[in-house]
């Protein structure tokens, strides 16, 4: 009996893990399809063309109504961010995650007797976790779009040693993508493989700026573009460039470390009244019971909710400078 039970669970963890490496493996050439469609898109013409490398003065004619509808063209913007992250999810399933979570915040917020209204709980609570997906693919696209900035840097750097070592631009595109560790390492492979599949260099940084949207990257690639237009030391400006970025990363480091101060203040101050909050709860059950059964007492919660969420957006717009 022993052995047999023995027998049974070997096979069904070996099927567990059979299939766990096939559904990994199809999700990675999965991936690997996309991304040489994207490339055989791009080096065919086919991609949308982006915006501009470096961003054109606009004309002050545009309105205030014509930039808000601009704006809210939020299925594309909202499937460039998931790009940007590095997600594999879609928009149909990002918008079922959402709504998963609303109706989860409305089941919880039906529990909750201290707000003033009983349909002010399901609906907050319901609009918090209805968010959760949105506040996830911000968070990892400023990660990600930190790491790209953060290692620009030294890739400049080796193109610019590579350059000076005689190599041509196209094989030191090729080198940084092998040698550099990713995200960087895989977006310099792809610029690389956009090319060499035959689209022009032009629509290729078009390409990479689009997936990346950092001024400096904007910057190097206007670098490109000009010194093949009219010439020049692109390792040079390359090595300057790289410089420049650097020294504004050590201004940042300054201003953070400056600042330190605030960011602390703002952690406390958010947090202490929820921690307080929780410890009376456990301390003494029914302090708050009376605070929560009077009709005054549920708007003073609210409104206490209310001025603590704007207080703390305040102290973050003070405290976020800029560099």
């Amino acid at each position: 009996m022993l052995i047999t039970t023995v027998l049974v669970a070997f096979v069904v963890l070996f099927a567990v893990a059979l299939l766990s490496v096939s559904m990994g493996l199809k999700f990675l050439e999965s991936r690997r399809k996309k991304d040489v469609t994207t490339m055989l898109k791009t080096a065919s013409g086919e991609a949308p063309q982006p915006t501009q490398l470096l961003k054109e003065i606009k004309e002050s004619s545009d309105g205030f109504i014509d930039k808000i509808f601009r704006s809210l063209d939020i299925v594309k913007n909202l499937q460039e961010y998931i790009k940007q992250a590095d997600l594999t999810w879609s928009v149909e399933g990002f918008f079922i995650f959402s709504l998963i979570g609303i109706v989860i915040g409305a089941l919880i917020g039906t529990r909750l007797k201290m707000l003033p209204t009983a349909y002010l709980g399901p609906i907050g609570i319901g609009i918090i976790l209805g968010l959760c997906p949105f506040f996830y693919v911000f968070q990892a696209r400023r990660r990600r779009l930190g790491a790209l900035e953060a290692q620009l840097p030294e890739a400049l750097d080796f193109l610019s040693r590579s350059m000076r070592a005689g190599h041509a631009f196209a094989i030191s595109l090729q080198m940084v993508g092998e040698e550099l560790p990713d995200p960087m390492g895989r977006e310099f492979r792809t610029l690389f493989n956009e090319h060499n599949l035959g689209a022009p260099l032009e629509t290729a940084m078009r390409a990479m700026c689009d997936r990346i949207p950092l001024l400096d990257l904007r910057f190097f690639a206007s670098a490109v573009m000009l010194q093949k237009q009219t010439g020049g030391n692109l390792s040079d400006i390359l090595t300057r460039l790289s410089y420049v970025i650097r020294e504004r990363f050590r201004l940042r480091g300054q201003v953070k470390a400056a600042s330190a101060h605030g960011r602390m203040t703002a952690m406390i101050l958010g947090g202490l009244p929820i921690v307080t909050v929780i410890a009376l709860m456990f301390v003494a059950p029914g302090y708050l019971d009376g605070m929560a059964a009077d009709p005054d007492g549920k708007y003073l919660i609210a409104g206490a909710i209310v001025g603590q969420i704007v207080g703390n957006m305040i102290i973050r717009k003070i405290i976020n400078i800029q560099v």
